[in-house]
């Protein structure tokens, strides 16, 4: 059975939507996709709904019209700013000795209750990234595991209320219902690493217009992510105040002749800002100059975000860079320099049958990495922004809202043993009620007895 599914990446310059379908062979096709430029957004939040809920409904309604689908519920990203990241732990007791989803999901919860979040920010995922299984640290996947205790260590990302709701109502203004939320650089890093990247250490840096945001893998766990205020639009504004030009000059000449390499002595005639009738010349030198220094300086914070981490030594696969700001001719060889001894690469989203030619770019790592989630490529266990713990071998995201409360019965099937107990206890409840009636049988008859003598 096919399943529709619609993803709505929130970019800080534009807006993108895929309608995507699932089938029951894991197989994901693109059949619909619409872009547009972001309005009522800076540094990838929300600044006016009505604005962005306009600019969600035409990316929207464009995916609509090339799928022909009339899909309703939605996937979202969010990105890095305004949210905050802690680690935090849990421990329970395993009764019958046997850890099933119900003891997974028990100390995740207990691990989401012990941590100290603040009353204004809300979980967006809990990420567990060690269990251990009475004294064994650092088992992957700890179901059908004989134990009496488990323990769980979790990294947990949170935004602003104020800044989730903000999202959701400019999301509903489109007509559209939230179903999801995620980050954009753990969408970003679903579609761009490998499952060995991810086993030997790798940091993922998805590099936007307005926003640069990192997020470190260790073990198949996200145990570090952070958010640097930073883009390529900051490269435009740099060279529209050194060359005196308009922005959208600057933006240009950026993409023009934007580039880390050496530079030429060529000049070019640029209009001057305030006086546009007028020209000017610029050397290709200066623009080479003012956008090397941007970009030198972003790398470093993002560098020092690294250190900061204290994850470096972790990370053996070394940094991926995504996004449209990964483009720049010349990033590589600098961020080689910088990053020191690891390896670099440019990444773009991974193929999947529909990708439209326009789509293969860097910059829509994150769309493309939120129909992915959505089919289920996500961490063995995590919780979401429903509260919802889930797993990767779960049903695949679906467009009708589960009740939380059932969530375990949709999540794992009984095996065959645990079907026989099930029966047991049934058996064990009908012979309860038939003591229950020989009990009352007796009770009766000893009551006429004592009455008559």
């Amino acid at each position: 059975m096919s399943k529709t599914i619609l993803a709505i990446d929130i970019g800080s310059t534009k807006i993108c939507a895929i309608i995507a379908e699932t089938n029951e062979n894991d197989s994901i096709q693109i059949i619909g996709a619409g872009t547009t430029k972001a309005q009522g957004l800076k540094k990838g939040s929300i600044t006016n709904i009505e604005l962005a809920s306009k600019s969600i409904k035409t990316a929207v309604a464009d995916a609509k019209r090339v799928a022909g689908s009339e899909i309703k519920r939605a996937i979202v990203s969010m990105s890095g700013a305004y949210t905050k990241s802690l680690n935090s732990n849990g421990i329970v007791n395993i009764p019958n000795k046997e850890i099933s989803f119900k003891e997974i999901e028990r100390v995740m919860q207990t691990s989401l209750y012990n941590a100290n979040i603040p009353n204004e920010y809300e979980v967006l995922h809990a990420l567990p990234f060690n269990f251990k299984v009475d004294d064994q640290d650092f088992i992957e996947d700890p179901l059908g595991m004989n134990a009496s205790r488990l323990e769980v260590e979790t990294h947990i990302i949170t935004t602003q209320k104020s800044n989730l709701s903000n999202l959701k109502k400019s999301i509903r203004g489109a007509g559209i219902e939230v179903d999801n939320v995620i980050l954009n650089s753990y969408a970003s890093s679903i579609a761009t690493v490998n499952q060995d990247e991810k086993e030997l250490g790798v940091a993922v840096i998805d590099m936007g217009g307005n926003t640069s945001n990192i997020t470190i893998h260790v073990g198949n766990a996200i145990k570090y992510n952070n958010f640097l205020g930073v883009g390529s639009n900051h490269v435009t504004s740099d060279l529209s105040m050194a060359l005196h030009t308009p922005l959208k000059v600057a933006d240009t000449v950026k993409l023009s002749y934007g580039s880390l390499l050496t530079p030429t002595n060529e000049l070019i005639e640029l209009p001057i800002i305030g006086d546009e009738d007028n020209t000017h010349q610029v050397s290709l030198e200066v623009v080479h100059n003012v956008i090397f220094a941007r970009v030198q300086e972003t790398l470093m914070i993002l560098a020092q975000f690294i250190d900061d981490s204290g994850l470096k030594n972790q990370m053996g696969a070394g940094v991926v860079l995504t996004g449209g700001f990964s483009k720049m001719e010349g990033i590589r060889d600098l961020a080689m320099a910088i990053f020191g001894a690891m390896p670099i690469r440019i990444a773009k989203p991974k193929e999947m049958d529909g990708l439209f030619d326009n789509l293969r770019g860097a910059e829509y790592s994150s769309a493309v990495g939120l129909v992915m989630y959505a089919d289920s490529a996500y961490t063995p266990y995590e919780i979401d922004v429903n509260k919802k713990v889930r797993h990767s071998s779960e049903i695949p995201f679906s467009q009708t809202s589960v009740d939380f409360e059932q969530k375990s019965e949709l999540t794992i099937l009984p095996a065959q043993n645990e079907k026989e107990d099930i029966a047991t206890m049934i058996d064990l409840e009908s012979q309860k009620e038939k003591n229950n009636d020989e009990a009352r049988t007796v009770n009766k008859f000893w009551n006429w007895a004592t009455q008559l003598f």
